[in-house]
C-alpha cells in the first residue's frame, strides 16, 4: 500500500453514546482539515446504516463554533447504530465508498465497532480497494483490550461517583439499605468507580459487586446484614452484569432481547434491583430497602464531564487521522506511562487485538471478599475521573445533657 493516498474521508459513530464521543469526532475532523491528502470530509448518520443509505452530511461546511459546541455536547451527534455488517452489506458499502471516492474511513465505538472496522478492512483488502480503516476507541465500560482506559469511562465514572455521593448523603439522613445498579456487562470498572464517592470512613458504597466474581445471593444478604449492624445503614453498588457460579448473568434471566452482535439486553429493566431488594426484605428484618437502576443515565449526562476524559477523547480522534496517513489500519489505544505521575500516550494497535473480545477488572483491583475494590483501583481511577465535589460533615461532638 502506498505511504500516502489522496481521497475523501468518511467518519461515523456506533454503539452506545458517551459523554465525550463527540470530542473524538471533532478531534478527527479538525485534524483532517490540516492535511491536503484528505479532500472532502463526510459524516455518516447512524453508522453503517447511514453508509448503506448514503445519508451523509458535509463536515467541512460546519462552522468552527458549531464544531466546538458539538464537541462539548454528550451523545452521538451523528447518531448511532448497533449493526454488524454482513458480507452483502460489505459489498454495498464498498460500492458507496467508491462512489464517493472515500479512502479514509473512521468508526468511533467499542469492541463491536472495532470488529465492524476489521471486517470492512479485510473485505477492502480482498477487493484491492485502497482504504485506510481506523477504529477510534469509545466505551464507558472501559473494557477494550490494549487500552489502559477508554474515552467515555472517566466521565461516566465521575457521574457514578457523584451519584453514589448523593445516595450516601440521602442514606445517612434517612438510614436503610440502598441498592444502585450500574452499567457493566462483563467488566466492573464503572461500578467500581462508585468507591470514589467515599470521603469519610463510614461513607458508602459499603459494598460493591462486580461481574468478575461469581455472585452468591446468600453471601450478599449476609454482607448486607453485617454492614447494617455496623453502621445502621448500607449503600450498595452492583454491576448489571453480575453472574452466578455458572456464568449466567442474573439480569439475563429477565431478558430475552439481544442485539445484532448477540449481546443480551441488560439495561432496559429494573428487575435486578427489585430482585436484590426483595431478597433483603425477605431474609432480614431491615424495613427500609430501596433500589435504583441507573440504566442509560451514565452515558450522556451533561455537565458532569471529566476534563482528562474530554481532552484525551479529542486526542484519540486526532491521532487516528495522523496514523491513517502512515499506516493502512488500526485502533487508537490509550497507554499509561509507568511512574506515580499520571501520563499517557496514544498508540495504533491492530484492529484484531481490540475487536470482539473484552477485558476485565484485574484481580489486584478486587478485594478478597469479592464485595469491594482495593486501593490499587482507587489509585488507577482517580486521575482519569478528576476532581469531585467537596463533602462536609459535622465533627459530631456531643453536648452533655443537663
Amino acid at each position: 500500500m502506498k505511504q500516502t493516498v489522496a481521497g475523501n474521508m468518511l467518519i461515523a459513530q456506533s454503539g452506545g453514546p458517551s459523554p465525550v464521543i463527540n470530542q473524538s469526532l471533532v478531534g478527527a475532523i479538525m485534524e483532517a482539515k490540516k492535511h491536503k491528502e484528505i479532500k472532502n470530509i463526510y459524516g455518516a448518520m447512524h453508522g453503517i446504516k447511514g453508509i448503506l443509505g448514503e445519508d451523509f452530511i458535509d463536515m467541512r461546511k460546519e462552522s468552527a463554533a458549531t464544531l466546538k459546541a458539538v464537541a462539548n455536547t454528550p451523545s452521538s451527534a451523528l447518531g448511532s447504530v448497533r449493526k454488524k455488517p454482513s458480507p452483502e452489506d460489505c459489498v454495498k458499502i464498498f460500492t458507496v465508498l467508491k462512489k464517493y471516492e472515500i479512502h479514509y474511513f473512521f468508526y468511533i465505538g467499542g469492541n463491536d465497532s472495532a470488529e465492524t472496522v476489521h471486517i470492512i478492512s479485510e473485505e477492502a483488502k480482498k477487493s484491492n480497494f485502497e482504504l485506510r480503516c481506523f477504529h477510534i476507541a469509545k466505551t464507558i465500560d472501559n473494557d477494550l483490550r490494549e487500552n489502559d482506559h477508554t474515552p467515555g469511562f472517566g466521565s461516566a465514572a465521575k457521574f457514578v461517583a457523584m451519584a453514589l455521593m448523593g445516595d450516601n448523603l440521602d442514606n445517612r439522613a434517612l438510614p436503610g439499605v440502598k441498592i444502585d445498579v450500574v452499567m457493566g456487562r462483563h467488566a466492573g470498572f464503572l461500578t467500581a468507580a462508585s468507591a470514589l464517592a467515599r470521603v469519610y470512613p463510614d461513607d458508602g458504597p459499603h459494598l460493591i459487586y462486580l461481574p468478575e466474581r461469581p455472585f452468591n445471593m446468600e453471601k450478599f444478604v449476609a454482607d448486607v446484614k453485617k454492614v447494617n449492624e455496623k453502621y445502621g445503614r448500607c449503600v450498595i453498588a452492583v454491576s448489571e452484569g453480575i453472574s452466578d457460579e455458572n456464568g449466567q448473568a442474573i439480569a439475563a434471566k429477565f431478558s430475552k432481547e439481544v442485539d445484532s452482535h448477540g449481546n443480551v439486553q441488560l439495561s432496559g429493566t429494573g428487575a435486578l434491583g427489585d430482585l436484590l431488594a426483595a431478597e433483603i426484605k425477605a431474609k432480614t428484618e431491615i424495613k427500609r430497602v430501596r433500589a435504583d437502576t441507573f440504566g442509560y443515565l451514565q452515558r450522556c449526562f451533561p455537565a458532569i464531564i471529566s476534563a482528562t476524559d474530554s481532552k484525551e477523547a479529542a486526542l484519540v480522534g486526532a491521532t487516528a487521522v495522523k496514523q491513517s496517513l502512515k499506516i493502512p489500519s488500526g485502533s487508537i489505544a490509550i497507554k499509561r506511562k509507568p511512574g506515580k505521575k499520571y501520563q499517557v500516550y496514544f498508540e495504533a494497535v491492530p484492529l484484531s487485538a481490540v475487536a470482539k473480545e473484552t477485558k476485565h477488572m484485574p484481580d489486584e483491583f478486587i478485594n478478597s471478599e469479592a464485595n469491594d475494590v482495593t486501593k490499587a483501583f482507587i489509585d488507577y481511577a482517580k486521575p482519569i475521573v478528576g476532581e469531585l465535589p467537596v463533602i462536609g460533615k459535622f465533627a459530631g461532638k456531643k453536648v452533655n445533657k443537663k
